[in-house]
């Protein structure tokens, strides 16, 4: 079956790639797993084996065709679905799953930074994800506070998770070939987050809005998405937040970006502008239920 363009598709086709991935992530028998596109089942094969159950979600009806019958449903469950549409805390307690779950998946690089946002959104039904990325994403995730890659998605990724990078995997592995390296990545979903922040919505808008143009100063930035933010005086909140505004928004650590939302939302709510309560997470948007 040819890939589709359109879907971002590259099909693991080296067993020996799909045995390591689960044998890095030291699955459990009693483990149910979440698995993102199984495509062809090469990781589908070596997850059904070590884990209690598979949960497999692929948006290519013709795929998941022809996958059925290869393994009995109550140990691969195959679904046809868009994960960015997938409600995960409904599938869970629909099939009476208490316990977090793990995440597998050779995520399609097109939509690999939107597949963790939506996923982070159900954290707290998450124990990790052990998952393939193109390897300047790979990089992106784990990179540190002064480093060039660092950026939205570090912070993102790193406020919910302790990644560390597993292996390179060469375009050889997958038919058709991609252009660049692929890596694995193993997310370990932290029980707390990273940083403490009253309000995790205004937190990544704030993120977000000071990564905006990194070649300009966390003070240009800030004052660009002040009435967005409801800032101000971006002066006054950086002083108080201890922070140089000429900095760049690539060298702020997350213990930094936190103080930084305190402060502003202090500033607010002593305005009497007051904020919204808590969010569940960092996806935005609602998901959808899957089809």
């Amino acid at each position: 079956m040819r890939a589709r363009k359109r879907l971002g598709q590259h099909f693991l086709t080296d067993p020996r790639i799909g045995r390591r991935i689960v044998e890095a992530a030291e699955l459990r028998p009693e483990d149910v797993v979440l698995e993102i596109g199984p495509g062809h089942g090469a990781l589908t094969r070596f997850l059904s084996e070590r884990a209690a159950r598979v949960l497999a979600v692929e948006i290519d009806e013709a795929l998941v065709r022809d996958l059925a019958g290869r393994w009995p449903e109550e140990k691969v469950t195959l679904m046809v679905g868009d994960i960015l549409k997938l409600d995960l805390a409904e599938l869970l307690d629909r099939e009476g799953i208490t316990a977090p779950v793990r995440v597998f998946g050779n995520l399609p690089y097109n939509i690999a930074t939107a597949i963790l946002q939506h996923l982070l959104g159900f954290r707290t039904r998450l124990r990790d994800m052990t998952v393939m990325l193109q390897r300047e994403v790979a990089d992106r995730i784990l990179s540190p506070p002064g480093s060039k890659l660092y950026g939205y998605l570090s912070v993102l990724v790193q406020y919910s998770c302790e990644g560390r990078r597993l292996f390179t995997v060469p375009p050889s592995a997958f038919q058709p070939p991609p252009k660049v390296f692929s890596t694995v990545v193993h997310l370990r979903v932290r029980e707390r987050p990273a940083v403490n922040v009253p309000d995790e919505r205004f937190f990544f808008m704030l993120v977000s809005a000071l990564f905006a143009e990194r070649r300009k100063t966390i003070a240009n930035n800030l004052k660009r998405a002040a009435a967005r933010l409801q800032v101000e005086d971006v002066t006054s909140a950086l002083q108080l937040a201890d922070l140089d505004p000429t900095r760049r928004a690539e060298t702020l650590a997350l213990e930094e970006l936190a103080r930084l939302a305190h402060v502003l939302l202090r500033m607010r709510a002593s305005a009497g502008e007051g904020h919204a309560g808590h969010s569940a997470g960092p996806s935005f948007d609602r998901p959808r239920e899957i089809r």
